[in-house]
This record gives structure tokens, C-alpha cells and sequence, in this order.
């Protein structure tokens, strides 16, 4: 999409469902668990970090053991502390006691759980924009004060990055088909961010500055994972070694699930949703428009892909009569408006799915200048008799909106280009007659024709056509 603050639909499972995976993360089952055994025997320091004499009792607690228990036992703790799982008493003391919000987990709604979940998740998310801590220790100067300027790191820069990371993959996961796709190339996410869109083949700068990405962003889906999020793979550290010892080793000569594989799951669709319409984004989800007009559906489905079209309004018709639905599209489709083609485009598909109890509705329409050619398809393709042909002006004005609409919805397509050499094809004298047509669109279609018939005469007939319409139309 040309608008990077507008998302593709995506379908969400219910909140008891996402209510139900969030309590099941390792992130916040082992929080809650430490914030229910806080009491009169825990201490925290002057951080508000549990005190180091507790650090062993909590690992077992959380079945925790190794060399990363104890940063385990430290994130879960302050991952309870910053959700209100766990709440300070007394800072003197170093006391706490079970937070506010830990009832939510067990007697609150789906929703206030995933309020819960959403602020744990933001905890990672700030940690996973951190770089590593023993480079932080390095470079602290006099004083004990941290001088970033001796890092090659800017924290605001790296959180816009990671956010970005993670809009791509929603990007990719909402693409697939609404639901949640399979999983992602690590470097295929990398290089959406740092590869340029017009680039041909990516030069060895740009390639060592994915490899760099990837790298980061291995160690972040790793800490990530046990929010919940995302389902990952890690880079083969073998793989890794043996890049560093043949350098010159093609990348497609290895199996790319070895540069690390990430899925968003159900529970981080919706977490990353929820991001996105925090920041102002167009995030739609499928289903949102099923209480609302025929003429809402319409426009909102404008830019939709085709299966998350066909969703949903499947679901706006499954709540409505098929007539009085029929009658409320049709309604809905009409208009001189630049939208307007798309709207019958999509009135038409909408019609596609309603049964013959709507064929009074399309038969009212019949001598409508702007439905009567849609009716009339709808009619014929289901086999009804009586279906008057249509006029040779309803036809071309039919297939100029349709022209129209295809490029509201696909630009430059394959098929649009199908279907511009199929009419010059199938019709010898058909710019003579189209620059005729009044409709609104008639020069900008004629013009777009021009643009993509490969023949270079026809493309000029198209052109001289568009001329003409502007002129007799005052365009």
C-alpha cells in the first residue's frame, strides 16, 4: 500500500480466545505467579528489582535453573511491578504486596486481561530496543553517568526500527488472507527495511547492513518470544560460523529457515493491532462493518484485498433478508462520484453471494442508467428468462466503469492490462465509439488505455479518443 498508516483487514479470534493464550505465556504466567506469592517475606531493592538473597527462591518457583535463571526471575518480576501485579508498600522497607490488577487475571473480563498483557508486552518491547548491557557497562564514563555518544545507538532510532519491523510483518501476516500467514523469512524482514523499494540488485553495503538487521533483530524475536507475540526460530548459530568461514557462500544455497523463521501469533495480531490504532493508524479488522449501512460496506471495502472483500460481506449479509439487502446495495452503488465505480464493483460481488429471493431488487433496476448493466449480468449469469438485452450505449457506458473500477482497485494490473487488449481486441471500431460515452470517467479510462495497451497504434487511437472526450465533455 502507498498509505504506510493504512493496514490490510485482518480476522481476530474472539477475546476469550486471545484472553486464554495471553494468560498461557511464559511472560505473564510467571509474573502473576511471582506477584501472588509477594508478602510480608519479599524484599525488593532500591530499584524496586527483587533483592538478590530472593533471586533462587523465586527461580524455583518459576521452574527456572542456569545460567539465565536469574535474568529470567529479574524480567518476570519487573514485568509484575510495571502491569500492577505487584504494587511497593513500603520504599524505606523495600516492601510489596499483590498489585491492583492481579484480580483481573482471574476475576476481570477477556478484556481487562489483555489490558494486562498489552502493558507486559510494552515492558519487552522498551527491553528489546535496549542494546547489550555489557556494552552499556563499557561505556560508562566518569561519574557513573551512561555516554551514549560512545555507543553506536540511538534509542529512539532503534524502537523506530523495531516498530517498523513489526509493521511489516503484520503487513505480510494481514496480506495472506486476514487470518495469520505462515511463517517469515528472517532476512526478508530485515531487508523490507533496509532494502529501497526501486533497488535492483542490493549492493554488498546494503546487503552488510541487512545481515546487521537480521543479527538485532534475532536477539529482539528472542526476548519477544515469551511474550506471546511471535512464534521463532532462531538463526542457526552454526550456520553462522560457517558464514564467517566462507563468506562467499550464496544465500539461496541454504535453507533460508536456518536465518531464522518468525510468525505473529493470534494474541500478537491483536497486540500489534492495538499498537497501531494507538499510534492513529488504519488498522481494520473483518467484521467491523457488519451493523452498518450498505453504503459504509461499500466504501470501507474499497481497498480491501479479495478474500477479506468476500469476508466481509459475507458477514454484513448473514444478519440481513436477502431482498431488502439487495435493494439497500444497489442503493448504495449508485453516484457520479470518483468512488463510484469501485462501489458497483463491489455491489456486484456483494450480489454474487445473495441468493434468488433478491431478484425483485434487480429487476427494479433494470432501466437504471447506472445498475441496469450490472442487473442484467446478475440476471443472465443465474439462467431467469425474460432479461431484456441491453442497449449498445448501456454496454460501452457498462464497460467504461468497469474499466474505471479496476483501476481504482488494482492500478497497472495484469488483468486490468488483460482486459484492455481483450476490448480493442473484440471490438475494431471501439475508441470511436467509447470517447462518446458519457460517464465521468469516460477520458480517464480512454486515457489509461493509451497508457497500457502494448500495441503502440491502438495505444494512440486510445489516446486521440480520451482527446475527444475531453473536449466534447469540457473535461
Amino acid at each position: 500500500m502507498s498509505d504506510r498508516s493504512s493496514f490490510p483487514p485482518v480476522r481476530l479470534a474472539s477475546e476469550p480466545e486471545l484472553a486464554r493464550d495471553a494468560l498461557a505465556t511464559p511472560l505473564l504466567s510467571r509474573a502473576a505467579r511471582l506477584a501472588r506469592r509477594a508478602g510480608a517475606g519479599t524484599r525488593v531493592d532500591a530499584d524496586g528489582g527483587l533483592a538478590q538473597e530472593q533471586l533462587p527462591t523465586a527461580a524455583e518457583v518459576l521452574g527456572l535453573s542456569g545460567d539465565d535463571a536469574a535474568a529470567g526471575v529479574s524480567e518476570a518480576w519487573r514485568v509484575a511491578l510495571d502491569t500492577g501485579l505487584v504494587r511497593i508498600v513500603d520504599e524505606d522497607e523495600g516492601a510489596v504486596a499483590p498489585g491492583p490488577d492481579l484480580d483481573l487475571l482471574t476475576g476481570g473480563s477477556p478484556r481487562d486481561v489483555l489490558t494486562v498483557w498489552s502493558n507486559a508486552l510494552e515492558t519487552v518491547l522498551a527491553d528489546a530496543s535496549v542494546p547489550d548491557l555489557d556494552a552499556l557497562v563499557e561505556a560508562v564514563g566518569r561519574g557513573g553517568a551512561v555516554d551514549l555518544s560512545g555507543l553506536d545507538w540511538d534509542p529512539e532510532a532503534e524502537a523506530e526500527f523495531l516498530d517498523g519491523v513489526l509493521a511489516n510483518l503484520y503487513r505480510l501476516t494481514a496480506g495472506a488472507d486476514g487470518a495469520g500467514g505462515g511463517p517469515v523469512p528472517l532476512p526478508v524482514l530485515a531487508a523490507s527495511m533496509i532494502v529501497p523499494s526501486d533497488m535492483g540488485e542490493p549492493t554488498n553495503d546494503i546487503l552488510e547492513q541487512v545481515s546487521e538487521a537480521m543479527m538485532r533483530l534475532d536477539d529482539q524475536f528472542r526476548l519477544l518470544e515469551p511474550t506471546g507475540l511471535v512464534v521463532y526460530r532462531p538463526v542457526d548459530e552454526e550456520l553462522m560460523a560457517e558464514a564467517e568461514s566462507e563468506p562467499s557462500t550464496p544465500v539461496e544455497e541454504v535453507d533460508v529457515a536456518r536465518y531464522g523463521m518468525v510468525r505473529l501469533t493470534p494474541l500478537g495480531l491483536h497486540g500489534l493491532r492495538t499498537r497501531l490504532l494507538e499510534a492513529g493508524c488504519r488498522a481494520p479488522v473483518i467484521g467491523e462493518f457488519a451493523d452498518k449501512g450498505a453504503d459504509v460496506l461499500l466504501d470501507g471495502t474499497a481497498g480491501f484485498p479479495p478474500a477479506a472483500t468476500h469476508a466481509e460481506t459475507e458477514q454484513w449479509l448473514a444478519s440481513r433478508e436477502p431482498l431488502s439487502a439487495a435493494r439497500e446495495l444497489l442503493a448504495a452503488a449508485r453516484g457520479a462520484d470518483a468512488g463510484a465505480p469501485l462501489r458497483r464493483l463491489r455491489c456486484q460481488q456483494a450480489l454474487s453471494l445473495v441468493g434468488p429471493e433478491a431478484e425483485p431488487a434487480l429487476r427494479e433496476v433494470l432501466d437504471d442508467a447506472e445498475l441496469g448493466g450490472l442487473a442484467r449480468v446478475w440476471l443472465t449469469e443465474r439462467g431467469l428468462a425474460d432479461v431484456p438485452a441491453p442497449s449498445q450505449e448501456l454496454i460501452f457506458w457498462l464497460t467504461i466503469d468497469t474499466v474505471a473500477a479496476q483501476l481504482a482497485a488494482e492500478g497497472d494490473s495484469e488483468e486490468l492490462h488483460a482486459l484492455v487488449e481483450g476490448l480493442a481486441e473484440q471490438h475494431s471500431g471501439f475508441f470511436a465509439a467509447a470517447w462518446r460515452v458519457d460517464h465521468p470517467q469516460t477520458a480517464d479510462v480512454l486515457e489509461a488505455m493509451g497508457r497500457l495497451h502494448p500495441d503502440k497504434k491502438t495505444a494512440k487511437e486510445a489516446r486521440k479518443a480520451a482527446f475527444k472526450a475531453r473536449s466534447a465533455h469540457g473535461g
